[in-house]
């Protein structure tokens, strides 16, 4: 519950809660590694459709660029879920390692002020609206393996000149919708503890609503060199887990 309130808390404010769920994860051995896809996309699921409904409420965008995103964001889902769940464990590790190295990276550009700054806008012209579209569906099917889709939405939407306050309910919304939609399937799965599932739940959702309604942003860059350091291990530890010679029968 400690590590759903933690991470859910920094992943309202921006932080994003696979990288770090994960990193705690591994380095506490809590379940298998094939298990952390289902954990994180349905121990998370709650906590994120809070934010969604903190940030569409307060946060002004267009409703189509919103509603299209979202939506392509849950076909993506629908459609890498039942991939993920036959997934080799060697598969599910090299795929969640290179994610964290991914998430390591845009932290720390994030720290290095290398991140695109954003604009103004709160709509997307014909062309960067496809493609962003068309992004989200490839970032529902990537998130159903572990890969956390808030940098990456953050960054893409930022280059097209979005408001980055306006990327809030796109990405947070697109992850409430799509996470039950492929929960479904990880329910079904043998590759889920339900108890850490639930307790990140129990564990994340008053945070989720602490973090938006009383503390509202926090000074993170010292935060954020932090995850890139224990990411980092974390991404090294899994892909050498990937590496090593599998046990023949």
């Amino acid at each position: 519950m400690a590590l759903g309130a933690v991470t859910n808390f920094f992943d309202t404010l921006g932080i994003g809660s696979f990288a770090p769920t994960t990193a705690w994860i591994k380095l506490r051995k809590l379940v298998p590694d094939s298990y952390l896809p289902a954990v994180l996309n349905v121990g998370h699921a709650l906590p994120s459709i809070a934010q969604a409904l903190v940030f569409i409420t307060l946060v002004k965008v267009d409703p189509k660029l919103l509603v299209a995103c979202i939506a392509a964001a849950v076909v993506g889902a629908l459609i890498g879920a039942p991939v993920v769940t036959r997934m080799p464990v060697r598969a599910v590790q090299t795929f969640v390692g290179i994610a964290l190295l991914i998430a390591a990276v845009l932290y720390a550009m994030t720290n290095l002020g290398l991140m695109p700054a954003g604009g103004d806008a709160l709509s997307l012209p014909p062309t960067q609206f496809a493609a962003a579209v068309f992004a989200h569906f490839i970032l529902g099917a990537l998130m159903t393996a572990g890969i956390g889709m808030y940098a990456p939405s953050l960054v893409l939407l930022s280059l097209m000149g979005l408001n980055p306050e306006a990327v809030f309910p796109i990405m947070m919304g697109s992850c409430a919708f799509l996470m039950p939609s492929s929960g479904f399937r990880f329910l079904k799965s043998d590759r889920i503890d339900f108890k850490l599932v639930l307790s990140l739940a129990a564990g994340g959702i008053p945070a989720v609503l602490l973090a938006a309604y009383v503390v509202k942003s926090l000074p993170l860059e010292a935060l954020r060199w932090g995850v890139v350091v224990v990411v980092l291990y974390t991404a090294v530890v899994m892909l050498r887990s990937a590496m090593r010679p599998q046990p023949t029968a």
